[in-house]
């Protein structure tokens, strides 16, 4: 068995941590939890060197002395408490220099551990650029820490850091056995703490007296109690129109090649279970979620620019005021603007949250911001039922439906958050956030984070939604029509049996029973009701997204498609989603509360649509 040297990256939020582990590591992480625990384990192994190496991503912490679940778990690993993590062998201390007073906190409680560290100084060319002056080698020979100067977004000062730390593993024993460090709250009191961060400010640092004017400049619009928010839904607005605009000549091409691949098997292979299978269960099954990809990773773009320009953190600063009259905070935005990617991550990230009822309103509401598992659905109907045209020679029509569709979601989180706080006895956590630099994105931290999210969803069409296109061809495939048959082969099988049993079910939402099966596996992925409602409407050999469509259309009327939608925008259709909600929440009772009121609320809001869109219509 191979023993690895293990090192672990500490630092603030926000300081390039995460940057610089893709720098070291190369962007080969292992994602998984740490043990009895729910926060995210992220480690790697920097390759190259004389000694292999581990290197832990530690959440970030802003101290020793911490409150929320990421942070305890970042200091339960540092001080070797965590059961079935060791001890690290080197700590790693990021720092953004230009943010160094509100960093150096950390350095001093972790120098004060007598353990083994090196501080990595990062995002230099930054404060080069303010005007920032830092006598890096006189402040080393003080802390009596290594200090290398690093820019994690090109790469600068991390071989630097490379050879460090292979050196320190080539003249270290491994650590053997379980290893405890204890932390007092009397090793150092806060006001010796910061008169002595203080100290080596004015000795070794020069910064400039006025921030910035430029960001400053900015700020006085983003932040703005209105302008700010004016901006913000402008921005989202924008989103969604590129969702559908940039993404279609991509779709198509894609659309294209399914489709040529089906028109291939169709002529030369023979009639018979294998062409059937093929065409009918794996392309239109794969084919009929792939095609959405480009709009997810549209999304996904979008999402890590506004994280790495530092707009982020201002839209939760932005929003503390009016979420606190829901019950909320600012911390509750940015696990909320998670979930519109994926609730599952989104709900993780409550973590950050101190206040156990704000956490607890938080993961209950977060299915509610809708998820790019979602947008294959969304996408599909739109296309099919609302006109390709321009508004007010501006806005895309599809593009503002999307926009409503989100919307809606945001707006009934808000109203069930304020009823879930009134609840509760109110208490009070005043929103403490360091508001980073405005920079430009990183293209390499923007194409690490999109390839990981593409290959997430492409291996969930390659397994979870395969395996369920395959389940669902063979429901709607066997058995066979009998003898002298008249209604189409489908309705004899198990799966129309089973659609059929589910209709008086929601018949009062205007669903038909391929609609009812489409719900069934879409539990396990949601987007996997795109390709149910394929297999079903046996759409496989054409142009799969739109063929479907087209049979869509013809096959639904206006208010059993918006009462569709409406479902999707409430159900909580992934088994994924209420997994994490019991593993956060450790408690039954709050699981099936969760599920139960959200299928309750898809309910009723799809049938308030179907009967109110019946009655416009006629």
């Amino acid at each position: 068995m191979t023993h690895f040297h293990r090192f672990a990256l500490v630092g603030n939020p926000n300081c390039g941590k995460t940057s610089l582990f893709n720098r070291l590591t190369g962007a080969r992480a292992k994602v998984a939890n740490y043990p009895g625990v729910t926060v995210e384990k992220r480690s790697g192994i920097i390759t190259g060197l004389a000694s292999p190496i581990e290197i832990l991503d530690l959440p970030g912490t802003y101290s020793l002395f911490v409150t929320s679940p990421d942070e305890q778990v970042a200091r339960d690993i540092i001080l070797g408490k965590l059961e079935g993590e060791q001890l690290p062998d080197l700590l790693i201390a990021v720092v953004d220099a230009c943010n160094l007073r509100l960093g150096m906190r950390l350095v001093m409680e972790l120098k004060s551990l007598n353990r083994p560290m090196v501080l990595a100084l990062n995002q230099m060319d930054e404060a080069k650029r303010r005007g920032i002056v830092i006598d890096t080698q006189s402040l080393s020979t003080a802390i009596g820490i290594p200090i290398i100067e690093t820019i994690a977004v090109n790469s600068h000062g991390v071989d630097q850091l490379r050879k460090h730390l292979d050196n320190y593993a080539q003249n270290t024993s491994i650590l053997e056995g379980e290893q405890i460090l204890t932390l007092s709250d009397r090793q150092e009191s806060i006001e010796a703490l910061y008169a002595e961060i203080e100290s080596l400010m004015s000795r070794f640092v020069v910064q400039p007296v006025q921030y910035p004017v430029w960001q400053d400049r900015i700020d006085s619009v983003v932040m703005h109690p209105w302008l700010g928010i004016l901006f913000l839904f402008s921005v989202l607005l924008v989103i969604f129109q590129a969702v559908f605009a940039w993404a279609t000549p991509v779709v198509d091409l894609i659309d294209a090649g399914f489709s040529q691949t089906g028109s291939w098997i169709s002529t030369y292979l023979p009639d018979g279970i294998l062409k059937d299978f093929l065409i009918d269960g794996l392309i239109a099954g794969v084919g009929g979620v792939l095609v959405f990809l480009p709009q997810i990773i549209i999304l996904f773009f979008f999402i890590l620019v506004l994280e790495d320009s530092g707009y982020l953190t201002r839209a939760a600063f932005l929003l503390d005021r009016p979420m606190r009259g829901l019950g909320l905070s600012g911390r509750s935005f940015i696990p909320l603007l998670s979930s519109f990617a994926c609730a599952v991550p989104g709900i993780m990230a409550t973590r950050t949250i101190s206040d156990p009822r704000e956490r607890f309103i938080t993961i209950m509401v977060a299915p509610l911001m809708t998820c790019s598992a979602r947008l294959p659905v969304y996408a599909l109907i739109i296309a099919a039922f609302i006109p390709q045209q321009t508004v007010w020679g501006i806005f895309n029509l599809q593009g503002l439906t999307l926009f409503a569709l989100y919307f809606a979601g945001i707006v009934s989180a808000a109203l069930i958050a304020w009823i879930l706080r009134r609840q509760a006895a109110r208490e009070e956590f005043p929103l403490l956030l360091e508001l980073p630099s405005y920079r430009w994105p990183m293209a390499y931290h923007l194409l690490t984070g999109l390839r990981e999210r593409a290959w997430i969803f492409i291996r969930r069409v390659g397994t979870i939604i395969l395996a369920l296109s395959i389940v669902l061809w063979f429901l709607a495939t066997f058995p066979g029509a009998p003898e002298g048959a008249t209604a189409p082969a489908i309705e004899y099988s198990y799966a129309g049996q089973l659609g059929t049993w589910m209709q008086p079910l929601f018949a009062p939402l205007g669903f038909n029973w391929q609609m009812c099966i489409a719900l069934i596996p879409a539990m396990g992925a949601r987007e996997v009701a795109v390709s149910a409602l394929a297999t079903v409407y046996a759409v496989g050999e054409d142009s799969i997204d739109v063929a479907l469509g087209t049979t869509l259309a013809a096959s639904w009327s206006l208010p059993v498609a918006f009462s569709y939608l409406a479902w999707f925008v409430y159900a909580p259709q992934c088994i994924s989603t209420i997994a994490v909600v019991k593993r956060e929440t450790n408690s039954v009772k709050s699981t099936v509360f969760f599920t139960l009121y959200l299928f309750a609320l898809a309910y009723f809001a799809a049938w308030v649509t179907y009967q109110i869109a019946s009655s416009i219509v006629s």
